[in-house]
């Protein structure tokens, strides 16, 4: 088992799972069982950052891109998320834990936004991790309507342009009320973002792993860390400054 410094983990880890369609194929089966094999993988992280102590969790579960693909890999990525939801959402009232969600979470099938936001309203007062997951979520497109959002502010005169900022601008964002992800996790050995946190990402440590999100274990999760804590985060600064020296 890898060793981390409970005293020095970063409090918000953000994951793009990727690799369930290549892991089906390995394992000559279906993309839709590669996904299935993939919800696995997410409650085992999940259940792995709330025993450590990670206190924001943020996994990239479909993206607005998503939505072009074959009508029955959507129908079962929908039909995936709303059993998910349904098994776990007991689970994180054992644990306290808070669901969130980012993104234009009004495109989601019916029952399967319905479903979400009762859970998050049921989990709300939780407070010992907030599991955040995007979905329809394309960072450019977050960018574009938190912009839309200020020009309609300022032309209603609840907002001056002398009062744009970089902290004013995150405050228009779908993470507002979060902090920026410290670590960035991306599963099977593609070296991408992939339009996910664009903005939040600017100082984050990025971490790339061959391993295929379907067989991403607890293992690997601490590993990562364990690499995070190895790394100097400077902030644009010199490591003398950092240091105090």
């Amino acid at each position: 088992m890898v060793n981390i410094d409970k005293n020095r983990l970063p409090r918000h880890i953000a994951i793009i799972m990727d690799g369930n369609g290549r892991w089906a194929k390995q394992h000559a089966m279906g993309r839709i069982r590669g996904h299935r094999k993939g919800a696995q993988a997410v409650r085992t992280t999940v259940t792995a950052c709330r025993e450590i102590g990670i206190a924001y969790l943020t996994l990239f579960a479909f993206s607005s891109e998503n939505w072009g693909r074959p009508g029955e890999e959507v129908d079962a990525l929908m039909n995936l998320l709303a059993d998910y939801l349904d098994r776990e959402a007991s689970t994180l009232q054992e644990r306290e834990i808070r669901l969130a969600a980012i993104g234009d979470i009004d495109k989601l099938y019916p029952p399967v936004r319905h479903k979400l936001l009762d859970i998050m309203k049921l989990t709300e007062r939780n407070d010992k991790m907030v599991l955040n997951l995007a979905l329809s979520y394309g960072s450019r497109d977050e960018i574009v309507g938190a912009v839309r959002k200020m020009v309609a502010d300022q032309q209603s005169g609840k907002l001056s342009v002398e009062d744009i900022d970089k902290d004013r601008l995150a405050a228009y964002l779908y993470t507002a009320a979060m902090p920026d992800p410290d670590l960035l996790i991306r599963t099977s050995g593609e070296y991408r973002i992939s339009n996910f946190l664009l903005w939040q990402l600017a100082y984050t440590e990025l971490y790339f792993t061959d391993v295929l999100w379907p067989d991403f274990k607890k293992s690997d999760l601490l590993a990562a860390i364990a690499v995070y804590q190895r790394r100097e985060r400077r902030f644009g600064l010199t490591s003398e400054q950092i240091s105090g020296k």
